[in-house]
């Protein structure tokens, strides 16, 4: 498939976004658009600071393995409210990520970000898609990301089947923390991530959430922080898949296999309930 590359200019402007994401409600079709959205973004000092402090990374002189998603968000918004993408952003459920860190991400100020879509596949539940996502420096290629998505209620032909993948290794504990109540509503201030299932129990009842739970990324980007002495700075893809999510407050501890460039782990919560699984290698 030809992809039809559309560049910006600057950065789109989330709140008019948001407020199509809040009109668009209905299925509209089963076919995702073959174009994507490229713009050039500016590493802020600030913002990256706060990032930091909110998801546990050290200061050490790269950009967080986790953290393009966050340069890339308000582009991902806009492929995502498009007239021509069928499903509503809205109660989309983020089944896994896989990023990879191709080269060490050190002295960036500003990148190219790419977003598109692709592989629709029949679901138990509905239909999932792939959500990618791609950071350039003058080199060329430096991370990239896939994120699956599930939309409930969509019909397509072909048998639905259902991925599962468990840890296969010895894992221990390695660290442990507390996901409080308003972590959604520092998540969101600097992600932009404004879902109304991460912000208050009242607004996440509205979706059927008896609480608010926490970003499935915050989860990831957290985990991370605190595996930054078992991974590797680069040539590095970490997948991870969602399970329950973390109602919060909460509190949940990290499982992994030895520090390498491969390895497995684990987050669970109060009576085991495993709330996230995945993986660690290097860069196939």
């Amino acid at each position: 498939m030809t992809i039809e590359w559309q560049t910006l200019h600057h950065e789109p402007s989330l709140p008019g976004l948001y407020a199509r994401a809040a009109t668009r409600r209905k299925i509209t079709g089963t076919t995702l658009p073959d174009s994507g959205l490229r713009c050039a973004v500016e590493v802020d000092g600030k913002r990256l600071a706060a990032y930091r402090k909110v998801c546990g990374f050290a200061d050490d002189g790269l950009l967080p393995p986790t953290y393009p998603h966050i340069l890339a968000f308000a582009l991902q918004m806009q492929l995502l409210t498009a007239k021509e993408f069928p499903f509503p952003l809205l109660g989309l459920i983020h089944l896994s990520n896989r990023i990879r860190v191709l080269r060490p991400m050190g002295g960036i100020s500003r990148a190219q970000v790419s977003v598109r879509v692709h592989n629709l596949q029949p679901h138990p539940k509905g239909a999932t898609f792939d959500l990618l996502t791609t950071l350039d420096d003058q080199l060329g290629p430096l991370w990239e990301a896939e994120s699956r998505m599930l939309c409930r209620g969509v019909k397509l032909e072909g048998e639905a089947v259902e991925q599962t993948w468990e840890p296969t290794l010895p894992l221990a504990q390695v660290a442990q923390w507390n996901a409080p109540t308003d972590i959604g509503r520092q998540y969101a201030k600097v992600s932009g991530d404004y879902n109304p299932i991460h912000l208050s129990a009242a607004s996440a009842k509205l979706f059927g959430f008896p609480t608010a739970i926490a970003h499935g990324l915050w989860n990831k980007a957290r985990t991370l922080a605190a595996l930054a002495d078992h991974l590797p700075k680069a040539n590095l893809e970490v997948t991870v898949h969602f399970r329950k999510p973390v109602r919060l407050p909460s509190e949940v501890s990290l499982f992994a296999s030895a520090a390498g460039s491969s390895g497995e782990l684990r987050l669970i919560g109060a009576g085991d309930l495993e709330h996230m699984v995945g993986n660690w290698q290097p860069v196939a």
